[in-house]
């Protein structure tokens, strides 16, 4: 007790820290930029990049250009007003200082000089400054290009000496009065603002970098939401390589889009359409009690009117996955919010009703849809603009203006119940065959549900409800129990041979499955080989895949080594990446790598020895090694097919954990993957006819089974 009173003593009012101006920034950056790794240094450069975009919004802007520098820099520079270089009179600042170096300061609190904007904090600019080493801000207004140049927050001057200015070059910091310096005239009309900051090692990792493809999506993206406004991202780094793997000094990408959020869609949607792009538009008005600023200096309680612009973009393809980007005055909302959430119960009520309505001519029962009926195929991109929004948090990643779901929601109903009711022939198709996907994707989930509560892990004696074609395994171990899909009957009676019993199952599959990227999960779901493989794996497909009812710890493809087998692997790949992604993601599905040759070496009054390659490439490298070593070897044996393995052979290569080489399936890059799938194996012939031809040139000919 003794102890604790003098701990109570010990702790008074000169322990209490108070952190002033941007000091709080730098001691938890975190709380403003969410971290400080490569996300929170992104972070930082959205919020420069944004400040621009607000301009353009506000209609003062139509080019931004980002430049990424190889000393770690980034600069970003817009041709819109400029900062405000006069005198701030509550302060005695320049308005770019008051912008750089004071926390919620700026034009977007309602003065009039911005309607909707991203930037509503006031704290964008002034906290990538205090977690800057260095910025360099200059702006060009009424003739002439201001500059003013900061250290870790706080203003001064860098002595560049000539050369390239640096965050180690001779600072001086400004102890009376700051100082906007005129560094040079420009032309008549012209105005804008160039940021160039590097950001400061003491408060970033290490490891924190910029992400270029990050920065390119998300300029593409700022280009499709303002018609009109061109966005360039210019890398100086020479990270990117050419075809030879030699360094790109510059890389360039410039994007300008005239179609708006259709064309964002557009570019969004990776599956056949079933649907065109559909816009939803409509405006509201609510009303919220806001704190102002009146003529006395005092915040007084005022109840204002705030208008809502609503813009929305739909698109159902023929796919299950869904594409839904919402933003709020074009600052994307990867969390949502009160918008997504009257978007997505508009879609749902309005399809329902619609479902209800043609229910006998739907053949849909009394069944419900649900939310993942509705949201299947579908690519959506909503946008919505208001003045001052409510965000979650400065990373802004969630709407919460309560208002906003009610009028979002109205003008979803109102405009998509036009479109599903309209007389016009080509939208009227349309709308009947958006129906018969919702209710066929409805029946799909029942049917898989229904699936998923009946299948049991069977056991020998149980088996008769799996397919006859499989041979299970005895075991009902999952985690070490193996499922070999193996290609055609003369591998599959090797494979029985080779095969533990114990926890390796067999199930051969004859030809070609089908393409499920281009069909549809109705076709998929009729299709006898992936009906058989989807109840041989037990658990489920698509949006109800459960991956704890999987029957086996590991799916191996194990085709022959030929241009068919790779054709084979290609489909079931695919149908594993459409319609049982989990098993992907959790990395349990591999490729078994038999090897293409067999070569016994000679060894005189030993047992010969016995050696596998995988490649062309392997093999002469093994024949030019005995051949220097001067041993005798037999000709080199030749596999094309597994059925021409033995069983042993085919255990000791293939099978046998031991031995066995397996190549496993990832999903590091799940859009990346999305493309090259799309590009293999999807409906779009000519971008894949333009790969096959780009790619003629460096194909062995000696590979193609003729």
């Amino acid at each position: 007790m003794a102890a604790k009173k003098a701990g109570g003593e010990d702790y008074g009012a000169h322990q209490l820290q108070v952190l002033e101006g941007l000091e709080a920034v730098r001691k938890r950056p975190g709380m403003y930029i969410g971290s400080t790794d490569s996300r929170g240094l992104m972070h930082c450069l959205w919020e420069i990049i944004d400040n621009s975009v607000d301009e353009a919004l506000a209609g003062h802007g139509t080019d931004i250009a980002v430049t990424l520098h190889a000393d770690g820099s980034v600069a970003v520079a817009d041709d819109g007003r400029g900062i405000p270089v006069d005198i701030e009179p509550k302060t005695g600042l320049t308005g770019v200082e008051v912008v750089m170096t004071k926390l919620h300061a700026g034009g977007k609190f309602g003065g009039g000089s911005y309607q909707a904007v991203g930037g509503l904090h006031g704290v964008g600019a002034s906290v990538v400054n205090a977690l800057s080493a260095r910025l360099d801000v200059e702006v060009t207004r009424a003739g002439k290009v201001h500059r003013m140049s900061f250290q870790r927050g706080k203003p001064g001057r860098f002595d560049d000496d000539g050369g390239e200015p640096s965050p180690d070059s001779p600072f001086t910091p400004f102890t009376t009065a700051s100082e906007l310096d005129i560094v040079g005239k420009a032309k008549r009309g012209v105005t804008g603002t160039r940021v160039r900051y590097w950001a400061d090692s003491q408060i970033f990792i290490k490891d924190a970098r910029f992400d270029d493809a990050s920065l390119v999506d998300r300029a593409r993206q700022t280009a499709f939401l303002v018609p009109g406004l061109g966005i360039s991202v210019r890398d100086l780094r020479g990270l990117a390589r050419d075809e030879t793997g030699a360094p790109i000094a510059e890389k360039l990408d410039e994007f300008r889009f005239d179609g708006g959020i259709s064309a964002f869609v557009e570019h969004l949607a990776m599956d056949a359409g079933l649907t065109d792009v559909w816009r939803l538009a409509g405006e509201g008005t609510f009303t919220e009690t806001v704190p102002i600023l009146d003529d006395h200096g005092h915040m007084v309680s005022t109840e204002v009117a705030r208008d809502v612009a609503v813009d929305i973009a739909v698109r159902w393809g023929t796919g299950y996955d869904t594409r839904v980007k919402s933003f709020v005055n074009i600052i994307a909302t990867p969390k949502g919010g009160t918008h997504l959430t009257g978007f997505e119960q508009a879609l749902l009520k309005t399809l329902r009703k619609q479902v209800e309505a043609n229910a006998r001519k739907l053949k849909a029962g009394k069944d419900k849809l649900e939310k993942d009926d509705v949201l299947a195929g579908l690519t959506a991109v909503v946008t919505v603009k208001l003045a001052e929004p409510q965000f979650e948090g400065q990373t802004k990643e969630v709407l919460g203006t309560p208002a906003v779901r009610q009028i979002v929601a109205k003008t979803v109903e109102r405009e998509l119940t036009a479109l599903l009711e309209s007389q016009k022939r080509p939208v009227k198709a349309q709308a009947a065959t958006l129906l018969e996907k919702v209710v066929s994707e409805m029946k799909s989930r029942i049917s898989a549900r229904t699936h998923k509560e009946n299948q049991r892990r069977k056991t020998a004696l149980e088996s008769s409800s799996l397919p006859a074609k499989l041979y299970d395994c005895r075991k009902g171990d999952v985690e070490h129990s193996e499922l070999f899909i193996v290609e055609g009957d003369s591998a599959m009676g090797t494979a029985k041979a080779a095969r533990d019993a114990d926890f390796q199952a067999l199930f051969p599959i004859r030809g070609k499955i089908l393409n499920v990227q281009k069909a549809s999960v109705a076709d998929m779901l009729a299709n006898a080989e992936c009906a058989a493989l989807t109840q041989v794996i037990g658990a489920g497909s698509g949006r109800s895949f459960d991956l704890d009812a999987a029957r086996y710890g590991k799916i191996i493809i194990m085709t022959d080594a030929d241009v068919d087998g790779a054709h084979i692997r290609t489909l079931l790949l695919t149908l594993f990446f459409r319609y049982m992604r989990p098993l992907v993601e959790a990395g349990r599905v591999f490729s078994a790598v038999p090897p293409l040759h067999r070569v016994e070496i000679i060894n005189r009054g030993k047992p010969n020895e016995v050696v596998y390659t995988y490649s062309e490439a392997e093999l002469h490298q093994l024949v030019r090694r005995l051949e220097k070593g001067k041993r005798g070897y037999t000709t080199p044996q030749r596999y094309k097919g597994l059925g021409e393995m033995d069983a042993d052979q085919l255990a000791e290569t293939t099978m046998d954990p031991e031995h066995r080489l397996l190549r496993r399936a990832t999903m590091a890059d799940l859009e990346a993957a999305d493309r090259t799938f799309n590009l293999l194996m999807g409906s779009d012939v000519a971008p894949r006819k333009e790969f096959l031809i780009s790619g003629a040139a460096v194909l062995d000919a000696e590979r193609i089974d003729a």
